[in-house]
C-alpha cells in the first residue's frame, strides 16, 4: 500500500513538472508528503538542512556563477564568443558532438558531474546558444557527456569493483574503457541528430544571450579569461602542473581576479557581480538541489528505494538485465546514480560467478548503468546545473538526452555481458 502511494505521489509530482509548476515547490511538497505519510516527517526537514550546507556542491556551483556574472559584467565572455565566430560558423556541424565529446573528456579530470557541469557549461553553453542552438539543445549537449569521471581512477565505483574483484582500479578502468567510449560516441550522435531532426541547431535567439556586434573587434587575452580556471583545473588534475592542483572555487576566485587585473575593470562592481552571481547561483540552482534531496528522503522513508532494489535482483532469470537497467532507472528516478549502484555491487556483485558473469563485468555494467541513469535524470545535480545556465527547465534537458544515453546503456551491456 505505502509502496503505490508512493509511485502514485512520483507520477503527480513528474505531472506537475511537466506543467511547468516551480519544481522547488513541488519536490519539497512532494517530499515532506512522502516522509508524513511514512511516519518520519522530520526525515524531509533533515534532508533539507543536510543538503543546504553540502559544502562541496555549494562551493562549486555558487564560486562558478560568480565567475560567470563577472565575465559578464568585464564583458570577456563576449570577447571569447565573438572569437570563436568565425570558427564556429566552419565547424557548426561539429559543434555539438565536439561539446559533448569535450565534456566526457573533462569530466575525466574533474569526476564530479556537477562540478564539471557548472565549470564547463558556463563556457560552452553560451557559446553554444550565441551559435543559434536552442537552449535545451545547448545543455543537453554538455549534459550528454557527463559520464566521463567512469574513466577517472577518482570515481567512487571504480574502487568498489577493484576491490570485490581483487584486482587494480586500472583493470576495471581498463575493461569497460571502450563500453564508456562508445557509448559517448552513441550520445553526442544522437543530441546531434535530434538537434537537426527538431531544427534546434540554429536559427534561435534566448533572451539574455550575447549579441554578434560585427563592429566589435576581440580581444585575444580577454578571451582567454573564461576558460582560464577551467585550464587551471585540468592541468592541476592531471599532474601536468602540480601547484594547480585546486578546487572549483579555488580556480573561479584566481580567474576572477585575473580578470579583474587584465580588463582593469573597477573592483567594487567586480565584487558585487561575483556575490551576486553567487546568490543568484544558491537561489536558482542548488534551491533545486535542495528541493531535490528532500524529494529522495521521501521516496527512502516509504521504503521505494529498497523496494526498488529488492525487485531489482529478485529474479536470478533478468539479472543480467537487472544489473544495467536496476541501476539506471533508480538513477534516473532520483538523480543520483551512486546508492542505485553502490547497494546492487554490494549486495548482488560479490554472486556474479553464480550467474555466469565475471565481478569485474557486472559491477561495470551496474556502474555505467547507475551513471547513465543519473545523466538522463531531470533532476540531477547537473541537469539542473546546465538548465540553470541556458535558462530553460531541466526536463526539457533530459527529454533531449533520454535516446541517446538508453541507446548508450544498451549498446554497453551488450560490449560487458
Amino acid at each position: 500500500m505505502m509502496i503505490a502511494l508512493g509511485c502514485l505521489i512520483i507520477i503527480a509530482s513528474i505531472y506537475l513538472m511537466l506543467k511547468r509548476y516551480d519544481s522547488r515547490l513541488v519536490l519539497i511538497g512532494a517530499g515532506i508528503l512522502m516522509a508524513a505519510l511514512a511516519g518520519k516527517p522530520m526525515t524531509a526537514l533533515d534532508a533539507f538542512a543536510k543538503e543546504m550546507v553540502s559544502g562541496g556542491l555549494i562551493t562549486s556551483v555558487c564560486s562558478v556563477m560568480g565567475f560567470a556574472l563577472v565575465m559578464k559584467y568585464t564583458t570577456c565572455d563576449k570577447h571569447l564568443i565573438c572569437l570563436l565566430a568565425g570558427v564556429l560558423k566552419k565547424v557548426r556541424p561539429l559543434l555539438i558532438p565536439g561539446t559533448t565529446i569535450m565534456t566526457f573528456v573533462i569530466n575525466i579530470a574533474l569526476p564530479s558531474a556537477a562540478g564539471c557541469s557548472a565549470a564547463v557549461g558556463a563556457i560552452f553553453i553560451p557559446i553554444l546558444m550565441s551559435a543559434g542552438i536552442h537552449p535545451a539543445m545547448a545543455a543537453a549537449a554538455v549534459k550528454s557527456g557527463t559520464f566521463g569521471s567512469m574513466l577517472s581512477p577518482g570515481l567512487m565505483h571504480n574502487g568498489v569493483i577493484a576491490k570485490l574483484a581483487n584486482v587494480q582500479i586500472a583493470d576495471v578502468i581498463q575493461n569497460h574503457m571502450l563500453a564508456d567510449i562508445v557509448a559517448v560516441v552513441i550520445t553526442a550522435a544522437s543530441v546531434t541528430v535530434l538537434a537537426y531532426i527538431l531544427k534546434e541547431n540554429k536559427g534561435h535567439e534566448p533572451e539574455g544571450s550575447v549579441e554578434m556586434d560585427e563592429n566589435f573587434k576581440s580581444n585575444f587575452i580577454y578571451a582567454l579569461m573564461p576558460i582560464l580556471p577551467v585550464v587551471i583545473l585540468v592541468l592541476g588534475e592531471t599532474g601536468k602542473v602540480p601547484a594547480f592542483k585546486m578546487g572549483v572555487p579555488h580556480a573561479m576566485v584566481i580567474g576572477a581576479i585575473v580578470a579583474l587585473l587584465i580588463t582593469r575593470s573597477n573592483p567594487t562592481e567586480v565584487t558585487k557581480s561575483f556575490f551576486n552571481g553567487m546568490g543568484n547561483g544558491y537561489g536558482e540552482i542548488l534551491g533545486i538541489i535542495i528541493s531535490v534531496g528532500v524529494f529522495v528522503s521521501g521516496m527512502k522513508a516509504m521504503g521505494l528505494v529498497a523496494a526498488f532494489l529488492k525487485a531489482m535482483v529478485s529474479s536470478e532469470g533478468v539479472i543480467k538485465i537487472a544489473a544495467a537497467f536496476g541501476p539506471f532507472l533508480l538513477g534516473m528516478i532520483s538523480g543520483r546514480g551512486d546508492a542505485a549502484t553502490v547497494g546492487f555491487n554490494e549486495s548482488i556483485t560479490p554472486h556474479a560467478a553464480q550467474f555466469g558473469i565475471s565481478i569485474i563485468d557486472m559491477g561495470s555494467i551496474a556502474a555505467l548503468g547507475g551513471t547513465l541513469g543519473r545523466t538522463m535524470s531531470p533532476i540531477a545535480g547537473a541537469t539542473i546545473i546546465c538548465a540553470g545556465i541556458a535558462g530553460c527547465n531541466p526536463i526539457e534537458v533530459a527529454k533531449r538526452n533520454a535516446l541517446g544515453v538508453t541507446l548508450a546503456l544498451i549498446v554497453g551491456m551488450m560490449i560487458l555481458l
